[in-house]
């Protein structure tokens, strides 16, 4: 996957471009232990592997759907790169949904299509649909439609 690297003020260009998909990033026990640890998510489901096993539907821990969408922009990172903003920000979520629970452990990686660039006064509103796949799966683990702001 190549890298996009463009200056911030050509941003409009990566309008309807279609980016990655990304290298594949493990995800693991230990990956999880420590995001449930930083947000207080311990739930059983995630966290007690032997009791997963037991009664989970899925039989394993799975990754919070939280986390799967707090990869996206790392992720998005590897795949873009507009050269001149003095800050970009993660600017919200219209729409996220979790089809596929991340069983561990799972490989994931990402692939999205900027399907608007809005120019504002000193700022570019960029929005990316953004599918995360699961090695080995049909169906994505994430499809949302995030914004990330760039400002000049």
């Amino acid at each position: 996957m190549a890298k996009v690297t463009l200056p911030l003020e050509r941003a409009k260009e990566l309008e309807g471009m279609a980016l990655g998909p990304t290298e594949w990033r493990s995800v693991t026990q230990e990956t999880i232990d420590r995001f449930a640890e930083a947000t207080g998510d311990r739930q059983w489901i995630h966290v007690d592997r032997e009791r997963a096993v037991r009664e989970s539907p899925f039989k394993a821990t799975i990754a919070h759907g939280y986390f799967t969408l707090s990869l996206v922009p790392v992720f998005f990172w590897e795949m873009v790169d507009l050269v001149g903003a003095r800050l970009v920000v993660n600017y919200g979520a219209n729409k996220v949904r979790w089809p596929t629970p991340v069983t561990l452990p799972s490989r994931l990686r990402m692939a999205g299509k900027v399907t608007e660039v809005r120019a504002l006064e000193n700022v570019f509103d960029v929005v990316l649909q953004a599918k995360m796949e699961i090695e080995g799966q049909r169906r994505p683990a994430l499809a949302a439609e995030v914004l990330y702001r760039y400002c000049a």
